[in-house]
């Protein structure tokens, strides 16, 4: 028989490819990438990203590179300053910087390479540029024709200018208004007799760390003294080449991560997927789970959690097919019965015939209607614990009534006997269930005792031990011949039929038993059938044992 690839539902994982049917096999989908593989490599991925992004961005507002290179700046600016005020102004007639002798100091001090010294006069006017007087030029490239001039132009990479659009997040403000101020108004700000320090943007794009300091020789200002250093994105881009190494060695290890995770984790599960939704389109054919035993994590316990819940669904299937296999048996009997009956019956010559054939059709026919009753009762069962609500329950009360019901409605057979122990056994249950499982050994046990009302069925109700919880042990014994020591298991399956010698056929479904054991199991107890003895070591009857745990104070 072929299987049907049955209709996807709005429910189901978007991600997952079903298989396609090809002819009257299935072709499973080429090998993808896991989406629990992607979501690792893209989660570990970002992680990466945003650590190399933040240490490039970090790079760029190195506050402490920037702060150890003003200072500097503002100590040897300072100390110019202290200089050109002292030989270098007069302030006779008025406060003057003398252009010749600054030039001449400037030339005498010794500037680096990488430092601009620059003086102005209170009009803003350039006295001495140190890379003039040391004949130091800039160089640039001339554009070719047609290119333009460039001028005022940013030049500096893409990449770079990405860089520092996401360090301008973690500027202050005073930082952001000193890359967007000029010479100009660097030193219109110093002449107004403050010192004025930090890093501004020049035309080009690049970076100058800059300071500008009033040239006072005692409370006038004559004029301002700028020093500049330009090394600061060399120094920058120096400290990005040296990350580089790490950043290599995270992505390779984030990689090597995604994967070992992807290996261990995600083809696992993946695994576990396409076997789960191969045992759903088996139609019932038993298909064995990845063995993950091995794995003492999560995903091993996984694994054993699906072996063993595919187990117990085969397990139930197989005891839903016997089943019904079982309850076409049993009604196959009284429908045999049946059948022969009516056939007999028009050829039956006298009355009495008559009568004896009706009373088999009348016969047959309540055993059928107690097998249908017994098999619809015990295939809702299970629903019906499931939707019943536990409640406290006193089983001493609960077998009081249940035996005085007994005695009040017989007059024949053997005598019911209640015997507690104790006055109260409040249990958490479900009292009609419970009150049924007592029921069924009852009438079971008045079944095999002998039809006299010297035989006794004992109900008892005592204090007992189960799993190493307390619990309450309910037995019902009978004078009856007892159960075959091969059998004291067999008794409680569904349809049992070996009924010791003596025994009325038919008078029971053979469900009671299954159907007790059934309930007792859904209250978290146990029952068992055994033999009582005599001294003399005869069986002189059968004992069933319930225990069901006590309620906890």
């Amino acid at each position: 028989m072929a299987i049907r690839n049955p209709e996807r539902s709005k429910g189901d994982d978007a991600g997952f490819r079903w298989p396609r049917a090809v002819g009257r096999r299935w072709a499973w989908p080429r090998w993808s990438a896991p989406r629990l593989a992607q979501i690792i490599l893209a989660a570990n991925g970002f992680a990466l990203l945003i650590l190399i992004i933040g240490m490039l961005a970090v790079s760029e507002t190195r506050r402490g590179l920037v702060e150890a290179k003003i200072d500097a700046l503002r100590a040897e600016g300072e100390l110019i300053a202290n200089i050109l005020a002292e030989g270098a102004s007069e302030s006779d007639p008025a406060p003057v910087l003398l252009d010749a002798e600054a030039r001449a100091i400037l030339r005498q001090l010794y500037v680096p390479e990488d430092v601009r010294v620059r003086i102005f006069d209170k009009g803003v006017r350039t006295v001495a540029d140190s890379h003039l007087l040391a004949s130091r030029f800039d160089v640039e490239r001339l554009p070719d024709i047609g290119e333009g001039d460039g001028a005022g132009s940013d030049q500096r990479p893409i990449f770079t200018r990405m860089l520092e659009g996401l360090g301008a997040m973690l500027r202050t403000r005073e930082e952001r208004e000193a890359l967007r101020r000029s010479l100009r108004n660097e030193v219109d700000l110093a002449i107004l007799g403050e010192t004025v320090s930090g890093v501004r943007r020049q035309e080009d794009g690049t970076r100058v760390v800059s300071v500008s300091i009033p040239i006072q020789p005692v409370q006038a200002v004559v004029g301002v003294v700028t020093l500049e250093s330009f090394d600061l994105d060399e120094l920058i881009a120096s400290e990005r080449r040296a990350l580089a190494p790490f950043i290599v060695i995270a992505a390779v290890v984030t990689i090597l991560s995604s994967l070992m995770l992807t290996v261990f984790i995600a083809r696992p599960i993946r695994r576990l997927a396409l076997a789960a939704h191969e045992a759903r389109l088996a139609g019932g054919r038993r298909v064995k789970m990845p063995h993950l035993e091995g794995r003492k994590d999560e995903i091993g316990e996984l694994g054993l959690a699906l072996h063993a819940m595919t187990e117990a669904l085969y397990d139930r299937m197989d005891a839903i097919e016997q089943f019904a296999a079982d309850v076409a048996h049993e009604l196959k009997n009284p429908l045999t019965s049946i059948r022969s009956a009516v056939e007999v019956l028009p050829k039956a010559k006298d009355a009495e015939r008559r009568d004896r054939l009706l009373a088999v059709i009348q016969s047959d026919v309540k055993r059928l209607d107690r097998l249908i009753t017994d098999i619809s009762r015990a295939s809702r069962l299970d629903a019906e614990l499931a939707r019943e609500d536990t409640a406290p329950v006193d089983l001493t009360a609960l077998l009081r009534d249940i035996v005085d019901s007994y005695r009040d409605s017989r007059t024949e057979g053997p005598d019911i006997v209640f015997d507690p122990a104790v006055e109260a056994a409040p249990i958490k249950g479900r009292a009609g269930p419970i009150g049924q499982v007592v029921r069924n050994l009852i009438d079971n046990a008045i079944t095999f005792s002998p039809e006299d009302r010297v035989s006794k069925v004992r109900v008892a109700l005592y204090r007992g031990h189960y799993n190493g919880f307390a619990a309450w042990t309910v037995t019902v014994e009978d004078d009856g011949p007892g159960i075959p020591p091969d059998n004291l298991e067999t008794v409680f399956k569904r349809f049992y039929t070996d009924r010791p010698k003596g025994a009325a056929f038919g008078t029971h479904s053979g469900l009671g038993l299954a159907i007790a054991r059934q309930i007792v199991k859904a209250h978290g107890g146990s029952i068992l059938a055994e033999n009582r003895t005599g001294p003399d070591g005869q069986v002189r009857g059968a004992r069933f044992v319930v225990l069901l745990p006590a309620e906890r104070g």
